[in-house]
């Protein structure tokens, strides 16, 4: 296993070399510049800050420098807050993105295998129907019109629930993270469900379970021992990349509820042309893409006997 693990990170690396490389050249390659947005400053001043950032030498040399630094572990400072870096800027939001999208993607996994379970157990029933009546519409309805529909029912209108932004005293209190993680989680929570239910579906129906039923085995003891194990690796496998997206933070969910998350951050350095913030969060969404598929794959293999490290 752990020859596996050490070929799937020498993989990594030239993975991880080659976003980097074509988000480096995309990002000096759109119209405009980091200080272009500023007010008409005289040329000597914007020459100096260009040479100070490095700005002025040839592309080539900008993008070797950038490498030698990220060799350093310096992802270098921010060009739109000059006193921050960018290692300040993604400590800030990663925690708020993280723990959205933990908790939004573990109450997909819990809630969603659940509905599908139980679909896949009463399959074209009316159960099974209101499932999949659920699913298609958590599905259809994008995140951008469910979260102000949310906050306007439970926010605005019942006044349960604060509507965004974080506690100023608290920070990330229950009752502010709710809405969000519900709003991130529903669209996760109807693909989950259909995925367990078509699995669960498949596995009811193979011979091993058979088998299982032949032997007297119980309907509790046939679901929980053999089928839930085989019926949950679609899920592992799909769950990896979903996490990355999830935890890396929803610009959307981040931006209706006015959260200080790193995919917010990652927008306003897109629009702002913050280089190496945005370098920085793009180095960051695919390190977690491919370490929680590592982990997937990991999860997978122990769930599944048949599969054997090479």
């Amino acid at each position: 296993m752990f020859g596996y693990i050490a070929r799937r990170i020498l993989i990594a690396i030239p993975t991880i070399l080659v976003i980097i490389t074509v988000a480096f050249f995309m990002m000096r390659a759109a119209p405009g510049g980091p200080f272009d947005l500023e007010r008409p400053m005289p040329e000597e001043v914007r020459q100096n800050i260009l040479e100070h950032f490095g700005f002025d030498k040839p592309l080539h040399e900008q993008y070797f420098a950038y490498l030698g630094d990220l060799v350093q572990a310096d992802l270098g400072p921010s060009l739109r807050f000059r006193d921050k870096t960018v290692s300040d800027i993604i400590a800030e939001g990663f925690p708020v993105s993280a723990t959205i999208g933990g908790l939004s993607i573990l109450l997909a996994l819990l809630v969603g295998s659940l509905m599908g379970a139980i679909a896949a157990l009463r399959q074209n029933k009316l159960t099974d129907f209101a499932v999949m009546g659920f699913a298609m519409g958590g599905i259809t309805i994008p995140p951008f019109v469910m979260g102000p529909i949310l906050a306007l029912i439970f926010g605005i209108g019942l006044g349960w629930l604060p509507v965004g932004g974080l506690d100023p005293r608290y920070g990330m209190t229950p009752e502010r993270l709710v809405l969000p993680v519900i709003t991130l989680a529903l669209p996760q929570i109807a693909i989950v469900s259909r995925l367990m239910r078509a699995s669960m579906i498949e596995v009811l129906r193979s011979n091993y379970i058979r088998t299982a039923r032949a032997k007297g085995l119980s309907a509790p003891a046939v679901l929980f021992r053999h089928a839930l194990r085989a019926a949950v690796l679609p899920l592992v496998s799909y769950i990896g990349p979903a996490s990355a997206a999830l935890v890396t933070g929803s610009i959307v969910i981040e931006q209706v509820f006015q959260l200080p998350g790193i995919g917010r951050q990652f927008v306003m350095a897109a629009l702002q042309r913050d280089y190496t913030v945005v370098m920085g969060v793009v180095i960051l969404y695919a390190s977690l893409i491919i370490l929680l598929n590592l982990l997937a794959d990991l999860v997978y293999a122990a769930l599944n006997p048949r599969v054997k490290f090479e």
